[in-house]
């Protein structure tokens, strides 16, 4: 208890709260600016889903070794490198347009970004309680969130070609930098890093697991296959940044209800009940006849598929002593980096039909929820308590 209030007390976490806001706005536009940006780059559009895909399995990659880098140099440093590296990728693309190496940069950027995550995730989850855990991941999701809504509507003034729009990105990169560079006191306590063992990982939470996994094969279609998927829409093409936006803007206006509603309803059952709402909202845009219901639709699928890692990852270390925290968000980055890998070709595969992600995504979702039902129903029948989920 004296170790847990010495590191709370030492923990500020504003440093990754302003560095991830800018890396936000970064990382929101590039996802949605690579696709988008092929032709311009004469890249074929075919390699859309590979890009995305490449690029989360850098993220699965990255996220079985981060642990070891946040234990020997710090969570500061580890901050500071692995925007570094997610520089030196973007870089890289600009300079060499060709499939392969867009392909290894993707796939580089993947791994930093895992560590960018990680190290952020596990620098605020060190909190003594979980309420106070809830409100500071709900802080982080906001600002993650927010700053890629806002990322999404440098599209339309910036546009998709040329040299400027990957300039932009840059700049913000190195603005995130700044934070850590600058604000040099406050990270946990990095030298009682504990990893988790094997036995350990096999008795977390089934359903924090599941729901990082289900977050993945929704938000990795969603980044890497929506911004296509919408430009390709005649009625909705002119609109792709707004749209994206809304999405993205859904996930972060759902983030202080998940912060208020986790503590107070079983977890599996609040992410059954947003996967419920989500796949609603997919019917919405299959069916939207005007603007304003398209806006919403998006809207409230974006706030629905946001909410369940966050959700998930608290679930996941509710119970844990602070010193397995990072060892923690590692395994349920793992968990969303394998639904990540495999949902833009699942998406991009599975029907040829014009709305086949949307589907998709409608399909995740009902599965999803289906799942979380019964779990939540097992847990009252064994009289677990909300808050274990």
């Amino acid at each position: 208890m004296v170790e847990c209030a010495a590191s709370c007390k030492s923990n500020n976490p504003a440093a990754p709260v302003i560095g991830l806001s800018f890396f936000a706005i970064a990382s929101g536009f590039l996802m949605s600016l690579i696709p988008l940006s092929l032709t311009a780059f004469e890249l074929d559009v075919a390699l859309a889903p590979w890009l995305a895909s490449v690029f989360y399995l850098g993220l699965l990659i990255g996220a079985t070794s981060i642990e070891r880098v946040v234990a020997k140099i710090g969570h500061r440093l580890a901050f500071i490198l692995f925007l570094g590296l997610l520089i030196a990728s973007v870089m890289t693309q600009l300079l060499i347009p060709s499939a392969e190496f867009w392909l290894a940069a993707r796939f580089i950027a993947g791994i930093a970004v895992a560590g960018v995550f990680v190290v952020v995730e596990s620098w605020l989850l060190m909190a003594s309680t979980p309420k106070a855990r809830a409100k500071r991941l709900g802080i982080y999701m906001t600002s993650l969130y927010g700053g890629s809504a806002v990322g999404q509507l440098a599209i339309d003034p910036l546009g998709t070609t040329g040299a400027a729009p990957y300039l932009f990105v840059i700049a913000l990169l190195f603005l995130a930098i700044l934070a850590p560079l600058l604000i040099t006191s406050g990270q946990p306590e990095s030298q009682h890093q504990q990893k988790l063992p094997l036995k350990e990982i096999k008795s977390l939470s089934r359903p924090a697991m599941l729901g990082c996994l289900a977050s993945g094969l929704l938000l990795g279609p969603i980044y890497g296959l929506m911004p296509m998927y919408i430009a390709n829409q005649p009625e909705q093409a002119e609109h792709t940044g707004t749209l994206m936006a809304s999405i993205i803007l859904g996930g972060m206006l759902v983030q202080p209800l998940v912060s208020y509603l986790s503590t107070r309803i079983g977890k599996s059952l609040l992410m059954a009940m947003f996967c419920l709402i989500g796949a609603a909202a997919v019917l919405g845009i299959v069916q939207a006849s005007s603007f304003v219901p398209l806006v919403i639709s998006y809207l409230v699928l974006g706030a629905c598929s946001f909410a369940l890692y966050p959700i998930a990852i608290t679930l996941a270390c509710d119970l844990l002593p602070m010193a397995k925290i990072v060892s923690a968000t590692e395994v349920m980055l793992l968990s969303y980096s394998v639904g990540s890998v495999l949902g833009p070709v699942l998406a991009a595969n599975l029907s040829d039909a014009t709305d086949g992600v949307v589907f998709y995504l409608g399909g995740c979702l009902i599965t999803t929820c289906i799942y979380m039902l019964i779990k939540s129903m097992e847990n009252i029948r064994t009289g677990d308590t909300p808050i274990a989920g």
